[in-house]
């Protein structure tokens, strides 16, 4: 059985898996496939086996192969940390961002996201361990971004991101999780109309999605180890 085929198909049991566990259905849950540092080859290959969706950090990188696979129909996440200089790049090139934590990166986003392509679709980050070396809003701002990123025209805000702290005890883990989750349930009772809960990667996603994630952030599983 080819690689890839083989990674996917174990990536997709554990999904299914930790969905029914968890009391869910596994429809509920998307894949991102963080394709950085991977050749555009392994993106085809991943996008015939049915995969569409890709998350790049690195903004040169993934331009470049943007370029590479004009032909496949994909839709590219930005999930790396944003600077003010990468911000017009992005919002011509990428149907989401995930990373957005400040009130400057979601205004220019707006300002210089085309007018001939759709809303760019954002989930605010969240840094709900308030980690200094993470980027992402603190908790107590989210509700005000949220609320300022619904005044601006080409921006959908869809929902939360959020790399909780790496703990070998389950029980914190568990509760950053729930945190986040906590959050995202008050943005919806504060009327705002959200669907996206992207937390979870190829060592937690079990974790994740039983706290509620509805996408989930996949590497190295998937694509095996990256190049150089």
């Amino acid at each position: 059985m080819n690689k890839s085929i083989k990674r996917l198909n174990l990536l997709r049991q554990r999904v299914k898996q930790a969905c029914i566990s968890s009391g869910r259905q596994p429809g509920e849950v998307s894949l991102l496939a963080v394709s950085k540092w991977h050749p555009a080859e392994k993106i085809t290959e991943l996008n015939r086996l049915g995969v569409s969706s890709f998350g790049e950090n690195q903004l040169q990188e993934a331009l470049r192969k943007q370029r590479e696979l004009t032909d496949l129909d994909l839709q590219w996440h930005f999930i790396g940390v944003l600077q003010s200089n990468k911000t017009r790049a992005i919002a011509e090139n990428f149907q989401w961002v995930q990373s957005v934590d400040r009130q400057k990166i979601l205004t220019r986003l707006s300002s210089q996201r085309p007018e001939s392509l759709e809303p760019i679709n954002v989930c605010l980050q969240v840094n709900i361990d308030q980690e200094p070396q993470k980027s992402g809003a603190n908790p107590e701002e989210i509700l005000q971004l949220a609320e300022f990123a619904h005044g601006l025209d080409k921006i959908k805000l869809r929902g939360l991101m959020a790399i909780p702290r790496v703990t070998t005890d389950p029980k914190e883990q568990h509760d950053s999780f729930r945190r986040v989750k906590v959050l995202f349930d008050m943005l919806k009772s504060e009327g705002h109309d959200i669907d996206t809960l992207s937390m979870g990667m190829s060592a937690d996603l079990e974790m994740a999605i039983s706290e509620g994630s509805t996408m989930v952030r996949i590497g190295t599983d998937l694509f095996g180890k990256r190049e150089s």
